[in-house]
């Protein structure tokens, strides 16, 4: 398991307090935007991309299909979601998440197997 996360001085986590490789699949998060990440490897609570999961990009016709403005950001502070999903690698250490559907760069939900 990984150590918990340092918070910056309002009390916040930030990505500096993440892994590399959670780092990594943060970015890839952000600059999907909007879309799902399918049969994400996740081995000691590390996400795995190599190799890469299954990445669908989801285009939305009249909407803002690029990355989001944090993915071009050294350090930023994390929102509940993000915790969420670092709480989710932690408890999950080895396994699969099957599908993880991404809105506004964000995780929205997963789907694990039974």
């Amino acid at each position: 398991m990984t150590a918990p996360l340092h918070r910056c001085s309002g009390g916040a986590p930030t990505t500096s307090a993440l892994s590399p490789a959670r780092r990594q699949f943060l970015g890839l998060l952000q600059r999907l935007n909007f879309g799902r990440v399918e049969g994400l490897l996740v081995r000691a609570g590390e996400p795995v991309l190599d190799p890469m999961p299954v990445v669908i990009r989801e285009h939305k016709f009249g909407g803002d299909n690029g990355p989001r403005p944090e993915a071009g950001r050294p350090d930023h502070q994390l929102k509940a979601q993000v915790t969420d999903l670092m709480a989710l690698l932690d408890a999950l250490g080895d396994g699969t998440i099957a599908v993880l559907s991404v809105k506004h760069g964000l995780p929205f939900h997963a789907e694990l197997p039974a």
